[in-house]
Order: C-alpha cells, then sequence, then structure tokens
C-alpha cells in the first residue's frame, strides 16, 4: 500500500472491467480495430518541415469556436489518423473548446519521407520539435499528450528525457511497451505472432518502396528482396532499426529506447494506462511503484488487450478507453462551457 508521503508514484487498480464477451485479450485488441464503428471526423492534413530538411504531417481534427485547449496525439507503430484509437479520440476530444492535433511520424501518412531513416520507439527528436512548433503557436494554450502503444513509449521517454519541459500539463500512455526486449519476445510467441506478422507486412512495405529511390545498400546491408527473410521485429529491428538510427543492435535500440528507464523522472502529472493481458508484452514490462516518479501513476486492469478496454455489449459496443482519457484530459484543460458561448 503506498503511503502519501512517499517520494515515488503509485500503481491502481483500474476502474475497467471487461464484459462477459469481451474477456479474452484477442478479442479486447482485435475488435476495435476491425469490429468497431469508426466515429465520423473531419480533419485536415499540414506539412510540418523538419530540420534536417524532411517533414511530417500533421492531422488537426475540427477548429473550435473558442480555444480552451490544445490535445496532441501520438499513434502506434505503422498507425495514422485513420487508426481506430487516433480517429474516436480525435472526434470524441474534438469539443469543449479543445483543438486536437496528431504527429504523424515520418512515412505513416501515405507518403514516404525523404532520408533514409525512419521512426522507432524512442525517437523523440520529431515530436520535441513538434512541440516546439505548438508552443510557439500556441504560446498561452494550455496543452495535454497523449500516447499509444509505441507512442505511448515514445512520450514517457520524452519527458523523462525533458523534466522541465514547458510544453504539456500533463500526459497519458495507453499500452506503452516499456521494455521493448520483453516486448519483442513476447509478440513472437503464439497467437501474438499474427499481430507481428501485419505489423511487419507494413513495415516491410514501407521499407521496399524507399529503396526504390534511396540506396540502402551502405546503411543496412539489405536488397529489397532480403526483407522476405524478416519473419521477426527482433531480427528486422536487429538489420534494419538499429543500423539505421545508430545503435550498435537490436538489444542497444531496446535498452536505450525502453521508456521504463525514464519514468522516475518525470515532473509532470501522468497516467499509464495497462492491461496486464496485454498480447504484445507480458508482467515483466510493469515497473514497480519505486521505479516511478511521484507525479506518474499506473492504472493496472486485469483484462483490456492492446489499446482495447471494450465495453457494453456486443450488440451495443462502447470503448472505455476514450471516457477514461476525457476525464484525465478534463483536469488539465479549461472547458467552454454554454454560458461562456
Amino acid at each position: 500500500m503506498s503511503h502519501p508521503q512517499l517520494n515515488h508514484g503509485k500503481i491502481i487498480e483500474s476502474a475497467f472491467t471487461a464484459p462477459r464477451w469481451a474477456r479474452n485479450r484477442h478479442i479486447q485488441t482485435i475488435w476495435p480495430r476491425f469490429f468497431q464503428k469508426r466515429l465520423p471526423l473531419k480533419f485536415s492534413m499540414e506539412r510540418l518541415a523538419l530540420p534536417d530538411d524532411d517533414f511530417v504531417d500533421l492531422a488537426w481534427g475540427p477548429k473550435p469556436k473558442k480555444l480552451t485547449g490544445l490535445v496532441t496525439l501520438f499513434h502506434g507503430l505503422e498507425g495514422n489518423i485513420r487508426s481506430h484509437y487516433a480517429n474516436d479520440l480525435m472526434a470524441i476530444l474534438s469539443t469543449n473548446g479543445w483543438q486536437v492535433v496528431m504527429m504523424h511520424y515520418r512515412g505513416c501518412s501515405g507518403v514516404p519521407n525523404k532520408l533514409p531513416r525512419a521512426y522507432h520507439s524512442g525517437e523523440t527528436e520529431d515530436p520535441s520539435h513538434f512541440l516546439d512548433v505548438l508552443h510557439k503557436r500556441f504560446p498561452s494554450i494550455p496543452k495535454v499528450a497523449v500516447g499509444f502503444s509505441l507512442g505511448g513509449n515514445m512520450l514517457l521517454k520524452l519527458l523523462g528525457e525533458n523534466p522541465a519541459q514547458k510544453w504539456l500539463k500533463a500526459a497519458v500512455a495507453v499500452s506503452a511497451p516499456l521494455k521493448l526486449s520483453e516486448c519483442a519476445q513476447s509478440i513472437n510467441q503464439g497467437f501474438s505472432r499474427v499481430y507481428q506478422k501485419y505489423l511487419l507486412g507494413s513495415m516491410k512495405a514501407t521499407l521496399k518502396k524507399k529503396m526504390e529511390y534511396i540506396d540502402y545498400r551502405r546503411l543496412i546491408q539489405l536488397k529489397p528482396s532480403d526483407l522476405n527473410d524478416i519473419t521477426s521485429f527482433q531480427h528486422f529491428d536487429q538489420k534494419v532499426t538499429a543500423p539505421l538510427h545508430g545503435f550498435a543492435d537490436a538489444e542497444d535500440y531496446y535498452e536505450k529506447s525502453s521508456a521504463f528507464h525514464y519514468l522516475s523522472a518525470i515532473h509532470c502529472p501522468t497516467l499509464i494506462l495497462h492491461s496486464i493481458d496485454d498480447p504484445f508484452m507480458n508482467h515483466l514490462i510493469i515497473p514497480s511503484e519505486e521505479n516511478l516518479a511521484k507525479e506518474v501513476t499506473i492504472e493496472l486492469s486485469d483484462r483490456g488487450g492492446h489499446v482495447g478496454f471494450m465495453q457494453g455489449s456486443m450488440a451495443s459496443p462502447s470503448v472505455w478507453l476514450h471516457k477514461r482519457i476525457k476525464r484525465f484530459v478534463e483536469r488539465y484543460l479549461p472547458i467552454e462551457t454554454e454560458v461562456n458561448r
């Protein structure tokens, strides 16, 4: 039990309970992606130039009549604005006077980026630049960030690297792979290999497309045909991610990019939502309270899958995650009420 005077964060039990039809972790993970109806959303795209002459694409949600707060979203591996969690959360949070914006990582908006490098779980330079731009454009508007999966790990690492940051008032990380080495092993076992194959297929297709106009031979010693032999994240990270982004090997990349090591340095209120049955991970990625800065709270549920947290009936399902995140954001961003409209 945590004592209020202790100088570390808390791990608390989540209020989420899975309905009988969605107690299986794979149903929780797959349902929102393939079966849950997307909420209607209108967004606009902006191309943001980066210091190294590359670019990232920003998806801006509906513009509020009176801007009271800004929410930034960071998607997961191979995600984009049409990913179920990004589309629906942007739609839900584009109320109360909040402007929502999501940064696509390099090459994730459907347009290949210019340089050989891509993005990875620990890449915080592009998000830092993006947050700098937002701070300059909206200096007096309070901001909260939400990161999903890879984006959650990245966001936590970013906050730990910059404990004195002025960008954000608070942050949420959902289903974050806090120990990348453990996650690479877990997703290479049993049914979880289905997710790995799906995501790897997307990553390899993107790289093959870029190989048509960039010579990668000196950088990663691979031909396009060699990518067909890569069947696991660990193999991809060893052959592609590590050499392309300056790491000695996959383990070096995992060690230096895992947010687990940065959780004790975070100074802004941060909520980590995690399910113990997440099929991308195992229980070893969950830190102890002593690993957490006092501003960090982990909300643990027994069930929920990976970025799942489905509730309701099968005929009328709903996503608990959206309501929980909105409730958290409301604590830190002003709400435009009917009275002052």
